[in-house]
C-alpha cells in the first residue's frame, strides 16, 4: 500500500508541477523582465532615446525594461544578438536606419537579414544632424570650412560616430555637393567622438543633434550647419546645409523597435500599440523634445516601408563615395 501511494504521490506532483509550468507559460506578456539591446556605446543619442523608451514602455507594460548596451561594428553586435534571440518578446532591439538600410549598403555580408530576421513594431523618434567644429578651430561658418578644404585637399579631418553610420553618409553627401575633400575619422560611437572633437583632436564632427546640443548651448563647441531640409526648432539660429548654398540636402535619422521575426501576434501588437500610446502622449514628446528628438509616429508597415526605400539610396551613396567595410 504504501508503496502504492508513494507511486501516486509521485505522479500527481509530476502532473501538478506540469499543470504549473503550463499555467506560467500561458501568464499574459510580459510576467517578467524585458531586455532592450542597444547596440550603441553608452552616453550617445541611440542611447539616450533608448533609455527615455525604456522608462515609457515598463511603464506601459507594468514591467521592467532592462537596457542592455551591445556596442560594435556599426551596430552589428547588438542586431546580430537580437536576431538570434528566441521569438518570445523578451528580447527586443531599438536602432536606427544605420542596422537597416546602411550596414547593408557598406558590408559584402552580414551575419543577419535586415528584412527576414527582424519584425518592426513601429518608429520612436527622428533626429537631425549637425556640423560641429571645435572652438579653437578657424571654422565659423559652413562656407569657412568650405572654403580651407578647397585649398587643402584632404588635409582636413572630420569626425563621424563610425563608418557606414548616417554620420559618414551625411559627411560623404555633403563632400558630393560641396566638392569637397576631407579625411574621415571614425569613432565607435558619438561619445568618443564628441570627447576628441572638445579636445582638438579632430576639427569638424558630423553628429546627432541630440549629442551635440548640450555642448553648443555651453558654448564648447560651434555649430556650423544642420543636414535637414528646414532648421532644427532644437538650434532655430543654425542655417541648414541647404540655405548655406547646397539645394535640396537633406537627411536624418530614425529610431524604430524591432524583435526577432516571429514574435508571436499577442506580443507584436501590444508593443506597436504601446509605441502609438507613448508617441501620443504629451509629456512624453515634451521629454523626448527636451533631448532633442522629435516624437515619430508609425507602425510596422512605415517601417518596413522606409527601409525598402531608402536602402537603395544609401547603395548609391556607398558606391558613388567608395564606403566600404570588411
Amino acid at each position: 500500500m504504501r508503496i502504492v501511494f508513494r507511486k501516486t504521490l509521485a505522479a500527481s506532483c509530476a502532473a501538478l508541477g506540469v499543470a504549473l509550468a503550463g499555467i506560467a507559460s500561458a501568464a499574459p506578456w510580459p510576467n517578467r523582465p524585458v531586455q532592450l539591446v542597444v547596440p550603441y556605446p553608452p552616453g550617445g543619442a541611440g542611447d539616450i532615446i533608448s533609455r527615455l523608451l525604456a522608462k515609457k514602455l515598463g511603464e506601459k507594460l507594468h514591467q521592467s525594461i532592462i537596457v542592455e548596451n551591445k556596442a560594435g561594428a556599426g551596430t552589428i553586435v547588438g542586431a546580430q544578438a537580437v536576431a538570434r534571440a528566441k521569438p518570445d518578446g523578451y528580447t527586443l532591439l531599438i536602432s536606427s536606419g544605420t542596422t537597416f538600410t546602411m550596414n547593408p549598403a557598406v558590408y559584402a555580408k552580414l551575419p543577419y537579414d535586415p528584412v527576414k530576421d527582424f519584425q518592426p513594431l513601429g518608429f520612436v523618434a527622428r533626429a537631425g544632424l549637425v556640423v560641429v567644429a571645435n572652438k579653437q578651430s578657424p571654422f565659423t561658418s559652413l562656407a569657412s570650412l568650405v572654403n580651407a578644404a578647397r585649398a587643402h585637399p584632404g588635409q582636413i579631418s572630420f569626425g563621424s560616430f563610425g563608418v557606414g553610420t548616417v554620420s559618414q553618409f551625411a559627411a560623404e553627401m555633403f563632400m558630393d555637393a560641396s566638392k569637397i575633400r576631407m579625411t574621415h575619422i571614425p569613432y565607435k560611437g558619438s561619445g568618443p567622438a564628441m570627447n576628441d572633437l572638445l579636445g582638438g583632436q579632430v576639427p569638424v564632427l558630423f553628429d546627432t543633434i541630440v549629442s551635440s546640443m548640450p555642448q553648443i548651448k555651453a558654448g564648447k563647441i560651434r555649430a556650423l550647419a544642420v543636414t535637414t531640409a528646414h532648421r532644427s526648432a532644437f538650434l532655430p539660429e543654425v542655417p541648414t546645409i541647404a540655405e548655406s548654398g547646397y539645394p535640396g540636402f537633406n537627411i536624418d535619422t530614425w529610431i524604430a523597435l524591432f524583435g526577432p521575426r516571429g514574435l508571436p501576434a499577442e506580443v507584436s501588437n501590444t508593443l506597436t500599440k504601446a509605441l502609438a500610446a507613448i508617441a501620443a502622449d504629451p509629456e512624453t514628446q515634451k521629454q523626448f523634445k527636451a533631448s532633442g528628438f522629435e516624437p515619430a509616429d508609425g507602425g510596422p508597415q512605415a517601417v518596413a516601408d522606409t527601409i525598402a526605400s531608402e536602402t537603395p539610396r544609401f547603395m548609391e551613396i556607398a558606391k558613388r563615395a567608395h564606403i566600404r567595410t570588411q
